[in-house]
């Protein structure tokens, strides 16, 4: 697993990659701006950036400028933006971007995007064997609304227990209520199942659901799921 340093401006993109990121099983450090992604690169070399093109301060482009020009672009970067342009794409990628991520930044293209850098990077760290080297990969440009990734999710709420569970691990729930509340319990135990069952990943669980990730996410907000009761019991899997 990596340390992945993620600047972005806005806090809802921050908050929801961080989360998405960490429960891959990867370290995330956050900024918001050029400053402190400049203060964090310093402090310890992230394994990875994911680095936005429009912030306050200083623009991505310009901060990815000056870290090859400082000799500190040595780790892989992908650029995030929900405004430029494609000749923005190409510049980035020639001063030395992995790769771009167009937003709304979709799933799938966010977490091959971050494996792909990954690898590249494992890949340059490894040594010449037989005097021969491995060709390095060439950047990718992509991104497409998939999975939007949104400026803030709503809050749950305590809901009355619907739920017993029995000596013998079964669920039985009270039908003498509102159809809401019991519709909630259900949903509830019904979501709490999965991510035992996976371990508490939420990719696996928004795959096995039928449901987006920012919508999954949402959902269980509003259930009052307990989201670290899976990944307590993932850990030795890891």
């Amino acid at each position: 697993m990596a340390n992945i340093l993620v600047v972005d401006d806005e806090l809802g993109i921050r908050d929801l990659l961080s989360e998405i990121l960490n429960d891959e099983g990867h370290t995330v450090e956050l900024a918001e701006n050029a400053a402190q992604a400049r203060n964090a690169r310093q402090r310890a070399r992230p394994d990875l950036v994911l680095l936005d093109i429009w912030m306050p301060d200083t623009d991505g482009v310009t901060l990815l400028k000056e870290w090859r020009g400082t000799g500190q672009l040595t780790m892989p970067v992908i650029m995030m933006s929900g405004h430029a342009t494609i000749d923005t794409a190409v510049e980035a990628t020639r001063i030395g971007a992995q790769s771009f991520l167009e937003k709304p930044i979709t799933l799938q293209k966010l977490l091959k995007a971050v494996e792909q850098a990954l690898v590249r990077e494992n890949s340059a760290r490894r040594p010449v064997m037989d005097g021969v080297e491995a060709p390095a990969a060439a950047p990718a440009i992509g991104g497409t609304s998939e999975l939007t990734v949104e400026a803030a999710m709503t809050g749950g709420h305590s809901l009355p227990t619907a739920i017993d569970l029995t000596p013998q691990g079964q669920q039985v729930f009270e039908l003498d209520k509102p159809l809401r509340d019991a519709r909630d319990a259900f949903e509830k135990a019904y979501f709490e199942f999965h991510l035992a069952k996976e371990g508490g990943s939420m990719t696996r669980v928004a795959e096995k659901t039928g449901l987006e990730r920012t919508h999954l996410y949402r959902k269980l907000k509003q259930l009052g799921v307990d989201l670290s009761r899976g990944r307590r019991g993932s850990i030795s899997s890891a």
